[in-house]
């Protein structure tokens, strides 16, 4: 393993003690306003316990895809939806969720996104011409991950052990 940094680090998750977190769990990782105003968020989404578990790269792939196609139909102040690539969660990107009800509107959003997943009969753009590695996707794998984080909605907001 790499050697532990003793500074402060430019990435706001390198400066997280990963082991004193609780996942699941939803922060707020960063917050920016942007010169004209708006407020962009960023969402530290964790569906497991770092450095002790994490979700296979077909299941990331199939969350990502999917979650990123269903929130949209619910909000339309998605930025991005972006796997972590320690494939522990994922980070959403927000702009002016403050306006929106903060914190509180985006968990029933990613709930109600996650409830989408775990109905869904295929995986969005999984196929050649709109993915990279349309192979690489697992369904069932997403299911079982968003019904399990939707399982333990009430410790969503507690982050630290």
């Amino acid at each position: 393993m790499g050697q532990q940094s003793t500074g402060r680090m430019n990435v706001e998750s390198f400066n997280l003690d990963h082991r004193t977190v609780a996942a699941p769990y939803v922060r707020v990782a960063d917050t920016k306003q942007l010169p004209g105003g708006a407020v962009i968020t960023k969402y530290d989404v964790r569906f497991t316990q770092p450095n002790e578990g994490h979700l296979e790269m077909p299941t990331v792939h199939s969350l990502e895809h999917t979650m990123a196609e269903k929130i949209r139909d619910h909000v339309d102040n998605v930025i991005d939806v972006s796997p972590m690539g320690c494939q522990t969660g994922f980070y959403f990107t927000v702009v002016n969720q403050d306006e929106r009800g903060g914190m509180l509107a985006f968990l029933d959003v990613l709930a109600a996104a996650l409830g989408d997943v775990v109905t869904a009969t295929e995986v969005p753009a999984a196929n050649e011409v709109q993915c990279g590695w349309a192979a690489s996707h697992d369904l069932a794998g997403a299911q079982q991950a968003a019904q399990a984080f939707l399982d333990q909605r009430d410790a969503w907001q507690e982050v630290h052990r």
